[in-house]
């Protein structure tokens, strides 16, 4: 037998993933690691936690199998955005910063400015964003001159665990597109960019496709993990990118809903494409020659999370959502705003905020639970609204969900009533480290290409059709729309005190 590896460097914890060459699980272990915020709006973490969590989750899955030799490649994703400095001789200079790390703003509006707010977007796909790459870079080079100095390389979270597997400085296009710093359209990074910007292009690794081999287990890196050194490590993809190819959104038609800690609509496009306005990111898929579109929002299943932690501490969420279904779609006029970290699509906007709105004394937990649970449709209704409007959503033929949140029936209902479509649920919930896995396997000569992959192994659940509530949701959405524009001054008075 035949095995693929998938790791993933996510915000939680280093996760490695075994699957065998039919596409089932054999081992999965997870090891968390902490995120520091010093201070308001940062979000920080260690390279060196997630190496040494990433070695004991591989050690401990590799224990799962005779033979290490067997590993015919390894995958590789995590986190997108985040900025690892590195000097001359690979050591890491200050904490990463992390996607959801919001202090950057100023140096978004001097990116803007530098480049020109539409030749950004079509250049890059995408506005300047507070969780992108490239103004974390220049807040380093702005507010810490002695480490700006000191930079010789800058890594992604996954291509960190890369380099520390293979000595190897790369990284994939997925994630290289999500720097605010490649070039989209023609998958390398954008000169005119990194000039406007006044980067060195030198800082910044070759780029790769997501199942080409970027290099080999080291012998050091085998001595800690427990892999066969020489082992092929491909390029993988970032997170959204790798989750997509797990759960088979790998050609055009098939959009991928994943609800997990953010929530995202991701929709493959065959030919490169951006929103005029930059609302929908467009980056390279990890299916060479692709590209998508993928809307996001910061606190999906984020939101039921804070929810049970702030206010039911130690609740099952089986029992919250089930006590959710016992109230009317709607919840009685009450809309929840998932803002809680600020949001990405449609609004970039850090400075937004959560919020009940419409609190009476009828309301209990039930109808407290539900509205999270709708809020967070509601939310990723926006950007799905958004692909049907592009060239991705003139052909939607299936929309499949995943993630955490996919677990809970009655939430599936509520997606699939607010969306107005039917979903497929995905059955396997192992997320990027699957997709990571998959392009390994691509790489390591399983299958032929990403595609077949999809189809040999991707295994698909219950379709859930729209309900009778569905027409009473597109009040409650017109609603939850109208909001965010009323509020949005409020935020930012709120922001200053």
């Amino acid at each position: 037998m035949r095995y693929l590896l998938g790791l993933d460097v996510s915000t939680t914890g280093s996760k490695a993933l075994l699957i065998d060459e039919r596409g089932a699980v054999v081992a999965s272990h997870t090891t968390p690691h902490e995120t520091s915020q010093p201070y308001p709006l940062w979000s920080e973490q260690s390279p060196a936690d997630w190496w040494a969590g990433m070695a004991a989750s591989i050690r401990a899955v590799v224990s799962q199998i005779d033979d290490p030799g067997a590993i015919q490649a390894i995958g590789l994703t995590g986190q997108m955005h985040g900025l690892v400095c590195l000097d001359a001789g690979g050591n890491v200079l200050r904490p990463a910063i992390l996607w959801n790390d919001q202090r950057t703003q100023a140096e978004c509006d001097e990116i803007t400015a530098r480049v020109g707010a539409r030749r950004l977007i079509e250049l890059t796909g995408n506005r300047a964003l507070t969780g992108f790459t490239a103004p974390k870079i220049l807040w380093v080079r702005k507010h810490e001159p002695d480490v700006y100095a000191r930079i010789a390389h800058i890594l992604l979270p996954e291509d960190f665990i890369r380099f520390k597997l293979t000595g190897e400085y790369a990284t994939n296009l997925a994630d290289a597109a999500g720097t605010l710093l490649l070039n989209v359209a023609q998958r390398q990074w954008s000169r005119e960019v990194l000039d406007a910007l006044e980067i060195p292009a030198e800082w910044l690794p070759p780029v790769h496709e997501g199942p080409q081999v970027t290099g080999v287990v080291s012998a050091v890196a085998a001595g800690e993990t427990g892999l066969r050194a020489g082992t092929p490590v491909v390029g993988g993809g970032g997170d959204q990118a790798a989750q997509a190819t797990g759960v088979g959104a790998v050609k055009p038609g098939i959009v991928a809903l994943t609800v997990g800690t953010s929530g995202v609509v991701f929709a493959p496009l065959a030919s490169y494409a951006y929103e005029p306005e930059g609302r929908l990111h467009a980056f390279c898929h990890a299916v060479p020659g692709q590209w998508h579109f993928m809307g996001v929002m910061l606190s999906a299943a984020g939101s039921l999370q804070w929810y049970r932690d702030t206010l039911c501490p130690g609740e099952d969420f089986a029992t919250l959502t089930d006590e959710a279904g016992t109230v009317r779609p709607g919840c009685e006029g009450l809309i929840f705003l998932p803002y809680l970290t600020g949001e990405r699509t449609p609004h970039p906007d850090p400075l937004a905020r959560g919020a009940f709105v419409g609190l009476t004394t009828r309301h209990g937990r039930p109808h407290l639970t539900r509205a999270v649970m709708e809020g967070v449709a509601f939310g990723l209704r926006d950007s799905f609204e958004l692909i049907k409007q592009s060239d991705a959503g003139r052909q939607v033929d299936e929309v499949r969900v995943s993630g955490g949140g996919a677990r809970s029936p009655v939430w599936r209902q509520i997606f699939a009533d607010v969306f107005g479509v039917p979903l497929v649920v995905v059955k396997a919930l192992e997320g990027a480290a699957y997709g990571a896995a998959l392009l390994a396997g691509v790489g390591g000569g399983v299958w032929p290409d990403v595609l077949t992959a999809a189809e040999q192994t991707v295994e698909l659940g219950e379709r859930v059709e729209p309900g009778a509530s569905a027409g009473t949701y597109e009040a409650a959405y017109q609603l939850y729309r109208d909001l965010y524009p009323i509020l949005k001054p409020v935020f930012a008075r709120q922001a200053e005190i």
